[in-house]
């Protein structure tokens, strides 16, 4: 399957990307809210209510305007190489976890995106109101999984 038809499929099935989805895809976090769906060898995940996709998307957003410095980004809209939204995915969730429940170790991962979300919502009133000083850390911290070398 070429990238375009790729993508014209992508839009079809997933009228509500997850915006999480490298984070679900590498295992390393999840949540209730998503499923995934595949087309034809590729994998991609949706999210099952607006309103957290919504939730998720502002989240996302104001994760990586907050970690552009640690990124080392000139422009916080940029697109972002694979690695580093990987970066911003797992890193701002797993810091947030840690802002959120600081006595559980978040280093296996996010049991539940949609949770985390809403425990931060509830406890800061907004996801603008977060101290993004402290998730970015996680951000910064994140080590992504090395792929073994040839043997």
């Amino acid at each position: 399957m070429d990238e375009r038809a790729f993508k014209d499929a992508y839009r079809a099935v997933s009228p509500l990307a997850c915006p999480f989805e490298k984070a679900v895809l590498t295992c390393q976090c999840a949540c209730r809210e998503s499923r995934r769906v595949n087309i034809a060898e590729r994998v991609t995940v949706n999210c099952l209510d607006d309103r957290a996709q919504g939730d998720c998307t502002l989240l996302l957003g104001l994760l990586r305007r907050n970690a552009a410095f640690a990124l080392k980004l000139t422009h916080a809209d940029e697109p972002l190489p694979h690695a580093k939204d990987l970066k911003v995915q797992c890193g701002g969730l797993r810091g947030l976890h840690g802002v959120l429940r600081p006595e559980q170790a978040a280093e296996a991962g996010v049991a539940d995106i949609h949770d985390l979300v809403a425990e931060a919502q509830a406890r800061f009133g907004s996801l603008q109101a977060l101290p993004y000083s402290e998730i970015v850390r996680g951000v910064a911290g994140f080590q992504p999984r090395r792929r073994p070398g040839p043997k």
